[in-house]
């Protein structure tokens, strides 16, 4: 048995008490397995009534209060999480998923492999209606800026997770070709001067708001849920309704 890095995960039968380090992840346990998450992030916000020990952040994880939960299996994410605290984990000989998403069709390949190989589950019907509604791409009609941080301004890049999402729906990221990395530092006029008929201003990581972002540019903004642009899992079910229906 291994994960998305080829990691060998050394788990005996179906994982029945999983803690997760990773929001997105959280919430696909949560809709298909909630009796096996017994731990999750402090940033795991959905579902809103989750009821699950919590340990701490993504990027601090309180090693000792997961390994305190027993569990037969702990998930995480290349990006998301750091090297060292899966590492610690696994000396600990705690059993380790990393899951590696940076495309809308590895993430739904994904979270079936781990819902299927390490928790014994078939794809549950969110998932089925995600793999529906995102087979398709749909042809490219708006151009759009994804700022994810201010002060310095960031803004979503190539190779990422959400870059390929908005692809697919028909959204063309105008720093898709950045060579700055994933998530490159911009000044503001480079955003607003990129040629994008809408800035999407996510609540995540930044939390833009109507009086925080809107107000720094001519091209037109539009106010999104973050999770619905980074978010893989049953998030990807109201995201392809919004992005493959938004107008500037």
């Amino acid at each position: 048995m291994r994960d998305d890095l080829g990691a060998e995960v050394p788990l005996r039968g179906p994982a029945t008490r999983v803690v997760s380090l990773v929001p997105s992840l959280t919430e696909a346990l949560a809709a298909t397995a909630p009796a096996a998450l017994v731990g999750a992030t402090d940033w795991c916000t959905h579902p809103a009534d989750l009821s699950v020990a919590r340990v701490r952040g993504t990027k601090n994880p309180d090693l000792a209060a997961i390994r305190a939960l027993a569990p037969d299996l702990v998930v995480a994410n290349q990006e998301e999480n750091r090297e060292l605290d899966v590492r610690r984990l696994r000396d600990a000989g705690v059993a380790v998923w990393v899951t590696r998403i940076e495309t809308v069709a590895e993430s739904l390949t994904s979270m079936s492999r781990l819902l299927s190989t390490a928790l014994g589950l078939a794809d549950p019907p969110w998932l089925a209606s995600a793999r529906s509604l995102w087979s398709t791409p749909v042809e490219p009609r708006l151009r759009v800026a994804v700022p994810i941080w201010r002060d310095p301004w960031m803004v979503v890049g190539p190779t990422t997770y959400t870059d390929d999402l908005l692809r697919t729906a028909g959204l063309t990221n105008v720093f898709a070709g950045s060579a700055d990395g994933r998530y490159p530092s911009v000044d503001l006029a480079s955003i607003d001067g990129a040629g994008a008929d809408v800035v999407l201003l996510p609540d995540e990581p930044y939390a833009f708001t109507a009086e925080d972002g809107p107000e720094s540019f001519t091209t037109p903004t539009r106010l999104v849920s973050g999770r619905l642009l980074t978010w893989y899992g049953p998030a990807m079910v109201e995201a392809h309704g919004l992005l493959t229906t938004l107008q500037p």
